[in-house]
């Protein structure tokens, strides 16, 4: 426990002018300690009276320092408890008692040593040509078991390090070399695993990187097309609204224009019924006169009843004034129904085909490659008036005679070729049988050129093209040919990762044989097609299962 509170309190022991564990420690009067060159040092430098440095006590006459035999035995302790070896420490096979810590181990001597008892293999010539190594544990794993001898051979036919002995016994004839040279050629390679390794973690730090600039860049444009959906669809419900006050605008100043036809014409047939009345009571106080003279006299002058400026009749319909309004109104809500619906499908297929371009393995077997297999048919709008189509226009033939008399813009003029009615996006995989000279296995853009020399299949920068016939393939793409060594082959898969810019052709059969890949940026939609040079060749896209 004392030698622990001396390690513990080891900053104690320093010297405050070197600032190192003291050596030769002094004591001057004041109690301070010092190393004694460090203090003597300090004096001669002064020109005044001798203090210390710390508490800046002066001392008249000079101290006549002595070495503080107490302290110098107990840092000396405190030197050679630093060096004890702990458990896990590899010890000095020559220390009796307490053992110190080894500082190396020989290889000849099957020996560790502490720094005191290493000094005759650093100062003796008869131990200059001694391998000295770290400290090891497992020195023995170092000798021969047959010929304890020091394994300084390595056998490369049996991959393990022999000794001289064994190489000319047991391993005789073997591919043997020294194991300084191995350990060489080893290290060698060691680094450069080392500079892949270095390089592969710079690689995937970058790509940490692009991941999450990648995470802000989706969280970003996901809160800004939300923040827009809402501007959006609050223009449509503020539309509606508006639309909403018009339409009962529009029904209360109609219903007021038409209570109020109603109310004049119930006014004047009021006054009527009045005027009526009146004359109606004029007429009966007439017919009720005795005097025969004096009705005659009075009956002339009664003024004959005016026709009516109204209908005799007034047709009342039953309540359906303003219903038809609800029933358009009832209309527009159905079709905005509609409508919402199926917008709605395509906004919901927007957002999930949402797809962030990460890693994703080529599939390897033939049934991964069917899990994105889709069925093309060739358009015939676009077939040069040469081809047949025929098996539901998946198949297609060279003709002599014309086979076509219409004209359509996207009909190919020039070379023997027709394109896709399907566009084809994301991920997916047909696969082509041919017979014949010779075909073009192609995709292009739909906007590509119909006649002239740079409509053909890969004479073009919107179409890539693989040329198969019974004897080559090549591989064209904007006028530019790559050879391709890879035996032929009748049934040719495609794969088209569209998103990820790739394309690539393999020969198809028990095991899929890549053929050529392509690794581009695809800007538009693609469609699949073929060319053709030579009559009675033939393409077609298979039924996949």
């Amino acid at each position: 426990m004392s030698q622990r509170g001396v390690q513990l309190d080891l900053g104690r022991f320093k010297c405050s002018i070197c600032l190192d564990l003291l050596k030769d420690p002094v004591t001057i009067p004041c109690g301070h300690s010092y190393c004694m060159k460090c203090i003597q040092g300090f004096w001669d430098e002064e020109e005044k009276i001798p203090s210390c440095p710390q508490c800046r006590k002066t001392f008249i006459p000079r101290p006549v320092l002595e070495k503080n035999i107490v302290l110098a035995d107990l840092l000396e302790m405190q030197k050679i408890n630093l060096c004890y070896a702990a458990p896990e420490d590899v010890v000095c096979d020559v220390c009796t008692g307490r053992k110190l810590k080894a500082i190396k181990s020989c290889l000849i001597c099957q020996a560790s040593y502490c720094e005191k008892h290493l000094q005759p293999h650093l100062d003796a010539a008869a131990f200059k040509k001694h391998k000295l190594v770290e400290p090891s544990k497992n020195l023995q794993e170092n000798i021969c078991s047959r010929h304890d001898e020091v394994m300084k051979m390595f056998c490369r036919t049996d991959q393990k390090c022999i000794c001289y002995l064994c190489s000319v016994d047991e391993h005789r004839g073997h591919d043997t070399v020294s194991a300084a040279a191995e350990r060489t050629e080893r290290q060698r390679e060691l680094e450069e695993s080392q500079q892949q390794i270095q390089q592969r973690i710079q690689d995937r730090e970058k790509e940490v990187k692009l991941l999450q600039q990648e995470v802000e860049a989706i969280n970003h444009s996901a809160d800004q097309t939300v923040k827009d959906s809402e501007k959006i669809f609050t223009e449509v419900i503020c539309l509606i609204q508006k639309r909403s006050c018009d339409v009962k605008q529009q029904i209360r100043s109609q219903q007021q224009t038409e209570v109020s036809r109603v109310k004049d014409l119930q006014e004047e047939l009021e006054q009527e019924i009045t005027e009526l009345k009146r004359r109606d009571a004029e007429l009966k106080q007439l017919s009720l006169t005795e005097d025969h003279s004096q009705f005659l006299l009075n009956y002339p002058s009664l003024p004959p009843l005016s026709e009516s400026t109204h209908s005799s009749s007034i047709n009342v319909r039953p309540l359906r004034y303003f219903e038809d309004v609800t029933a358009a109104v009832s209309e527009l809500r159905d079709k905005l129904q509609d409508i919402l619906r199926e917008e709605w499908t395509n906004i919901s297929l927007t957002v999930t085909h949402v797809d962030v371009l990460l890693p994703e393995p080529e599939p390897k077997s033939r049934a991964d490659f069917l899990k994105y297999s889709l069925q093309i048919t060739l358009d015939p709008n676009t077939a040069h008036r040469r081809l047949l189509l025929s098996e539901e226009n998946r198949k297609m033939t060279m003709m002599k005679k014309t086979q076509s008399d219409s004209d359509h813009p996207d009909r190919f003029t020039d070379y023997g070729e027709a394109l896709s009615k399907e566009s084809l996006t994301g991920r997916c995989y047909w696969e082509v049988e041919w017979k014949g000279y010779l075909v073009y296995i192609a995709v292009a853009y739909k906007n590509i050129s119909r006649s002239g020399d740079e409509s053909g299949f890969g004479f073009n920068d919107k179409s890539w093209a693989l040329y198969c016939s019974q004897d080559n393939l090549f591989f064209f793409h904007n006028s530019i040919q790559t050879s391709i060594s890879a035996p032929g082959s009748s049934r040719v898969g495609v794969y088209l990762d569209h998103r990820a810019g790739v394309l690539s052709f393999y020969s198809v059969s028990e095991s899929m044989t890549l053929l050529h890949r392509v690794q581009t940026t695809f800007t538009q939609p693609l469609h699949a097609g073929f060319l053709f040079d030579h009559v009675g060749e033939t393409a077609e896209f298979c039924k996949l299962k």
